[in-house]
């Protein structure tokens, strides 16, 4: 892997290299992302915590990890993870419940350093967020500087650590925040996005989960070395439209602006259960509750949308997705009660009880980039085409 790793001091002088986005039409984007979020909250909160593995989440036997510190990672601890797993792989874990509230107010702290630095701010949630920081607006002098200003100020404020990522674009960012976790920093500069990207194992690319690795894996594809050897044709013959974003991914092509109104993609609920549920009855009762739940949100957002998806989890842990698209945007909370409906009657009787089930309204009705693409302002901009 080449040498792009960069724990550098607090006081980060200008780069002389720095390229000038005047000059050449790049962007400067940094990704910030808190350094496990919850349980650090919980840890600093608690000082008998610190230093010990901490997972923020339920401890019963339905109970779930929402974030684990990284003491208990070490122990292969990680989010989503059932918790009497969490607790067979980490006897000694220590569970915290979770404190949303005070999670939301730390988030509020770290968002007003960002603003304070620049206007260009996309929070992807409570703890992570990309800036655009293109336009210097302190004078600081260079897109790692600010990012080091930024961390400083963070651990100042909330006396936690955040890692940060500065590149071009905002996959590259992404990426190099996670590669000097925790309390960290990685700089990927113009001209070494595509060999840093082709370096990395195949997993690391945002949107390849398990399954996704392992249908790669069996088409030879293990690194972004490997899958920069596809064309795009091949690329779009085994993953459909996914290709063409792994196609620019493995080049390290990535032309979306950092957007201040991030658009909501779907809008939905869940319940896990105390007990596991079988009965039809009950199933179809859980399924009003929730239908209610998801369509007061809807309303509070003034969405239409055209697929409804109901989620199911087993007490096998299996998860189970169907979902109906319609022509049209669903409007009236008759319609979507009677979808969700009929996709619930098509799966009974069901092959085992569950202990979850979710409900969400996607393919909302507006003009949305669906994450992947390009950004339309740069299809024609020469010089974001050298990215």
């Amino acid at each position: 892997m080449p040498n792009l790793d960069r724990s550098v001091s607090a006081e980060t002088e200008q780069d002389e290299n720095e390229v000038q986005p005047e000059a050449t039409g790049l962007r400067k984007i940094i990704h910030i992302d808190m350094d496990a979020f919850f349980a650090s909250v919980e840890q600093r909160d608690n000082p008998e915590l610190r230093g010990k593995p901490v997972a923020v989440g339920g401890s019963s036997g339905r109970g779930v990890v929402a974030a684990a510190s990284y003491e208990a990672r070490k122990f292969g601890v990680r989010s989503a993870m059932p918790s009497v797993t969490a607790k067979r792989k980490c006897p000694d874990l220590i569970f915290c419940k979770s404190r949303f509230d005070v999670y939301r107010e730390v988030s509020e702290q770290i968002r007003a350093i960002f603003h304070h630095h620049t206007p260009h701010v996309e929070p992807l949630s409570l703890d992570e967020a990309y800036l655009d920081v293109t336009e210097d607006r302190h004078g600081i002098g260079s897109a790692t500087a600010i990012a080091q200003a930024i961390r400083r100020e963070i651990r100042e404020t909330t006396r936690l650590t955040a890692s940060a990522g500065v590149s071009y674009n905002k996959f590259l960012a992404k990426l190099a925040s996670d590669q000097n976790k925790p309390d960290g920093i990685c700089v990927i500069r113009p001209g070494m996005g595509a060999a840093f990207v082709q370096s990395l194992p195949i997993r690391r690319f945002h949107g390849v989960g398990p399954k996704g690795a392992e249908k790669m894996a069996r088409l030879g594809i293990e690194t972004g070395a490997d899958l920069a050897e596809k064309d795009r044709e091949w690329l779009a013959r085994n993953f459909g439209s996914f290709g063409d974003y792994l196609y620019r991914a493995a080049r390290g092509i990535d032309l979306r602006p950092v957007r201040t109104n991030r658009i909501r993609k779907s809008i939905g609920g869940e319940r896990t259960f105390s007990e596991d549920i079988s009965a039809e009855s009950d199933l179809r009762d859980t399924l009003e509750r929730i239908i209610d739940i998801v369509w007061e949100r809807i309303e509070a957002k003034k969405a239409k949308g055209r697929t409804i998806t109901l989620k199911l989890k087993f007490n096998d842990f299996q998860i189970a997705t169907r979902a109906r698209s319609q022509p049209h945007p669903v409007g009236e909370k008759e319609e979507f009660a009677r979808i969700a409906r009929t996709i619930l009657d098509d799966e009974l009787p069901l092959p085992m009880p569950i202990r979850l089930m979710g409900l969400t309204l996607s393919n909302l009705d507006r003009d949305d980039n669906d994450g992947r693409g390009e950004d339309k302002r740069g299809r024609d901009n020469p010089q974001l085409s050298l990215l």
